[in-house]
């Protein structure tokens, strides 16, 4: 569990990037933090591993003060995947990024082998295993600091902005293990600008603006609610704006992916042919 107190932060540059923000994550949540640049949504989530400490105000994981414990502590149980994959890469091949963090928490060789085995597969990495990652397109790199991080199996995950450089195909694939992990009883926490790719998650919305939050809610709460939205820059999901215009007709309103979509439409076509 993630609970942060009344934070308050500011970068040496005197900018208050963070002001009087509270919030509680529960264990096995998916959480998507949205919000225009500057929001304080980056800045928020690198508190949550250490990487920052609140200027005033707690956080706290798992019962632990983060002030109080080192990010490599903090690292064991709390995933951090930089929007930027270009912060976190470092080793020559793809292989041996993925396994460093494993070899340096101690874990057995085989481990060792049979997670970076796993991480590949899961991210169409296998193919890339002795490549420098330097020489992968901007969202293969992304998928390789992704994989050096879930090969570590945290409890909780930090995404900051995960789709960015990713077709639609990778995209559903993200989406399919962020539900395999919930299943498996672990925190997600996603940094983003896709209001499609929440859209078809569906999790727990929280919205920033300049450095506070504005809304808290689940996906169908915020994510059809103009007004909310706009407030925080964000614009209503395309299945949104079809259905905000179809409810005129009868249709619910509140439909914000493709699944819901189709459930709401043809149940429709069955009423109008009886």
């Amino acid at each position: 569990m993630i609970e942060v107190e009344g934070i308050y932060y500011s970068y040496p540059s005197k900018v208050e990037a963070l002001r009087g923000v509270s919030l509680n994550i529960k264990d096995g949540e998916f959480v998507a933090i949205m919000g225009q640049n500057g929001a304080g949504k980056s800045t928020l989530v690198k508190h949550f591993n250490g990487l920052l400490k609140p200027s005033v105000g707690t956080v706290t994981v798992d019962g632990i003060k983060t002030v109080k414990s080192s990010v490599a502590t903090l690292a064991r149980n709390v995933g951090f995947v930089f929007q930027n994959p270009d912060h976190q890469l470092f080793s020559e091949t793809v292989e041996e990024e993925i396994g460093f963090a494993l070899k340096n928490f101690g874990f057995d060789v085989k481990v060792i082998e049979e997670r970076i085995t796993w991480s590949l597969e899961l991210l169409s990495l296998s193919q890339y295993r002795k490549t420098s990652p330097f020489l992968l397109s901007g969202g293969e790199r992304k998928r390789v600091a992704l994989a050096s991080v879930l090969a570590c199996d945290p409890k909780m995950l930090v995404l900051d902005e995960p789709t960015i450089g990713q077709d639609y195909e990778q995209k559903e694939k993200l989406r399919q293990f962020i539900m395999q992990l919930q299943s498996q009883g672990k925190t997600v926490i996603a940094v983003t600008h896709d209001v499609e790719f929440v859209a078809e998650c569906n999790p727990r919305v929280v919205l920033m603006k300049e450095g506070k939050i504005v809304a808290d809610g689940q996906g169908h709460q915020i994510l059809t609610d103009p007004a909310m939205l706009e407030a925080a820059s964000i614009v209503l999901p395309q299945i949104a704006q079809v259905f905000t215009k179809l409810s005129a007709l009868g249709l619910s309103k509140d439909i914000i992916n493709i699944d819901e979509a189709k459930r709401v439409l043809l149940k429709a076509m069955e009423k109008h042919k009886r």
